[in-house]
């Protein structure tokens, strides 16, 4: 039996701190996984349910994107993955009994752990004007009082359509087609906030958005730099990736801030040495990098290749540069007056560790660059992994077996989403190809991304938030200016499986629409239903849930969208919104002429394994960019600038914690347990800043606009951070984020590198 819901909230101002872990996974991953989901699910449901996790014939996890191998293993799941679908199928539920007993002033004062914890939604909830808890409504009244307000808006822009990751490709196809039928291209999703940036630099530089690698090219190369990532936590089942690339012979270097316990050595659970050995040793040299060095670090090595190709020669792709590249020249140039000093001060490193890395180079055929938010959320992303990009192209590390780019990416569709159409800034071939299928002229006018949606909410230009999953409110930076911007709102509405911080800040009326998760059964009047997704490696699959839904009549994400787009549009709209909402077959067949890669769509898709996506760069060297070749960009030596008597955080997870989803309240590899406000400092700079290890502090970020954003009580722990450096955790320290404080181009939240004092502290507010 599964055990209830808290009742009280868990205090997580008092942690406890131990040494830290240098190993991942392990007999301490089985044990900890199996406990979290009996709590949640009991026995008998958790072996059927994590049974059918990534296999053929059972359901995409929940989790991150990282793809299933060839041939599945019977537990194709890790620790967090387990979280994961034990957070979705627990057997938890919240009726409206408990939003009769909970005012939302009062939901709204419970920490996001305590609320996810309560369990499955179950049914349609209202909070109208001027009330004081949710109520139950019908789904026919809900989807009037969405249509009503949105019809009441004075041009389609006053909406907004947020989408989390998880949405699969069918519902993420509708919903697009929803909001260019209504009028505007404001569709926002989760990846603004995280790898923007990587789709930025690589479509300017390669012609595609996306990474260029398999799994097999991670088995087969010679060299593995692992840049601004954390797998043991973020994306643990790509530690048996890299476990079996170092076995056949491959070297792993890690660049990051902190050392990280699932880069340092991996005990494989599904084998014996992994569960009672001393597992794999996976890190052959640790860059400990300071916050956002990791330009100056790639300009580095890039300019002791050139001098390498001058002193030896047959360093450079000579053929690679001369048929496929264009502004190798002018690069070059530029790149041969990197300043040794100002590397030196950018990274933190000795210039010796630069040297051994640029001599693996040397002596790997085959290269993969894998990064993530460590990356993709600084003011300089952007011309960060241009230059990423500047180094594979130097060695023909591009379409290439066992050689390429690998920005690993999060939630488990964020990819397939923006594939599917959810994006602000369409391409001109997207809309005249959805236009010309659904005989319409859809906007041409580019939306608003996430940042640029809290500042239209904020300054009354939204009025109607429409959110597909996620937890907006508690994922975005400037946690008071978000918040204050959603209350502007007219409208909220959240369709969501679990309850969050984003359905207690809402605007004047607001709207829970429950939905099937990935672990549920969706039957149709056509009969039971499958959707598909897109992993990090643009591979596509099918998804079926198994268990039971948690209530009845609840409507999964394809019929939500379908019911409302029929009553926001009318009768007289010829989209055939009834049949999508009955058979995903007939969705299918319109993304199949829409979408190029997805032709045959229906027949690819029920394949075991799927189908992988065309991919230029990766298949033919081919490269559609604006010239038409793979571009070198010059991308001048900058990194951020700490004041005397600060430092700069950047905001991470724990390891009990999925992007907002708090699974616990530990974070075992640090070695932090029973609490999350922590903030982790250097030894050396704690002693020069005065911060003893134990005490108390609050956090106050300084950015150019002068105001004050405080993060109050976080103790501080003395960890081995680089220099300079210090990390908490999110979402509690997004109040930090200045809003206005984003990457160029790509507009991302410049979460990695948040100037912050530390001041006494002022204890947790309301205690």
């Amino acid at each position: 039996m599964a055990k209830q819901a808290p009742q009280d909230d868990p205090a997580q101002d008092a942690p406890q701190v131990s040494a830290p872990q240098h190993a991942a996974a392990g007999l301490p991953a089985v044990g900890h996984s199996l406990r979290m989901a009996t709590e949640q699910m009991g026995a008998r449901r958790t072996l059927a349910t994590l049974g059918k996790v990534n296999q053929p014939d059972g359901f995409d996890c929940p989790g991150c994107a990282w793809p299933e191998p060839g041939k599945t293993h019977a537990a194709e799941f890790c620790e967090n993955g387990a979280k994961a679908v034990a957070e979705e199928a627990t057997e938890r539920r919240i009726t409206a009994g408990f939003f009769a007993a909970h005012p939302v002033a009062e939901l709204a004062e419970r920490s996001g752990y305590w609320l996810g914890q309560q369990g499955r939604l179950t049914e349609p909830m209202l909070l109208d004007e001027g009330g004081t808890h949710y109520t139950p409504v019908s789904w026919e009244r809900a989807f009037a009082i969405v249509a009503e307000e949105l019809k009441a808006l004075d041009t389609p822009d006053g909406a907004a359509f947020y989408t989390s990751g998880r949405t699969s490709n069918e519902a993420a196809f509708a919903y697009q087609l929803f909001a260019r039928r209504l009028g505007t291209n404001n569709l926002p999703d989760c990846s603004n906030m995280c790898h923007e940036s990587s789709g930025s630099a690589l479509v300017e530089t390669l012609g595609v958005g996306k990474g260029s690698v398999s799994l097999k090219d991670l088995h087969q190369a010679d060299l593995i730099i692992v840049a601004g990532q954390n797998p043991g936590t973020n994306h643990p089942r790509m530690l048996s990736a890299l476990e079996r690339a170092k076995r056949a012979g491959a070297k792993i270097v890690s660049v990051n801030p902190l050392p990280e316990a699932g880069l340092e050595r991996f005990k494989n659970p599904q084998n014996a040495r992994g569960l009672a050995g001393h597992g794999t040793k996976l890190t052959d040299l640790f860059l400990q990098i300071r916050l956002g060095g990791d330009l100056a670090l790639f300009r580095a090595v890039n300019q002791l290749l050139l001098a390498a190709e001058e002193k030896h020669g047959n360093v450079l792709d000579h053929e690679f540069l001369q048929q496929h590249c264009l502004g190798f020249e002018e690069w070059a140039a530029d790149a041969r007056t990197t300043d040794r000093e100002a590397v030196l001060a950018a990274t933190g490193l000795p210039y010796g560790q630069i040297e051994e890395l640029a001599s693996m180079v040397l002596s790997s055929r085959r290269v993969i660059v894998c990064w993530a938010m460590g990356l993709t959320q600084h003011k300089h992303a952007v011309p960060t992994i241009r230059e990423v990009v500047n180094f594979l192209l130097l060695r023909g590390n591009i379409g290439r077996p066992g050689a390429g780019v690998c920005p690993v990416r999060g939630h488990s569709n964020v990819q397939g989403d923006r594939t599917m159409g959810i994006f602000e800034r369409p391409s001109g071939a997207f809309l005249d190809a959805l236009g010309k299928e659904f005989a319409f002229e859809p906007p041409r006018e580019h939306g608003f991304d996430a940042v640029d949606t809290i500042r239209a909410m904020r300054d009354g230009r939204v009025r109607v938030f429409f959110a597909m999953g996620g937890n907006f409110v508690a994922a975005t930076p400037d946690t008071d200016v978000t918040e204050a911007a959603m209350r502007r709102c007219r409208l909220t509405v959240h369709v969501s499986t679990k309850l969050n911080r984003s359905h207690v800040v809402t605007g004047a009326r607001a709207l829970i629409l429950p939905t099937l998760g990935r672990t549920d059964r969706d039957v149709t009047a056509k009969g039971a239903q499958f959707v598909s997704v897109e992993d990090s490696m643009g591979m596509v699959h099918s998804s079926r849930g198994g268990l039971r839904p948690p209530a009845r009549g609840l409507l999964s994400e394809v019929a939500i969208v379908c019911r409302l787009a029929r009553a926001t549009l009318g009768p007289q709209d010829s989209t055939p919104w009834e049949d999508f909402a009955d058979d995903y077959d007939s969705v299918r067949d319109r993304i199949a002429r829409v979408v190029p890669g997805f032709e045959d769509f229906n027949e690819k898709v029920r394949r075991p394994g799927g189908f992988a996506l065309p991919h230029g760069p990766r298949d033919s060297r081919s490269f559609p960019t604006t010239t038409g070749k793979a571009n070198f960009s010059v991308n001048p030596l900058t990194a951020p600038e700490v004041p005397a008597g600060r430092l700069l955080l950047q905001t991470l997870r724990s390891h009990d914690q999925y992007n907002t989803t708090i699974y616990g309240l530990d974070d075992r590899y640090r070695g932090i347990t029973g609490g999350r406000r922590v903030v982790l400092v250097n030894p050396a700079d704690a002693a020069a800043l005065g911060l003893a290890e134990g005490g108390y502090v609050d956090l106050v970020s300084e950015w150019r606009d002068g105001v004050e954003r405080r993060a109050p009580h976080f103790m501080v722990v003395h960890y081995p951070v680089a220099l300079g450096g210090a990390a908490a955790y999110y979402p509690e320290t997004n109040v930090l984020v200045p809003l206005d404080s984003t990457a160029d181009i790509s507009n991302t939240p410049t979460s990695k590198a948040v100037v912050v004092r530390f001041e006494p502290d002022s204890g947790l507010p309301g205690a």
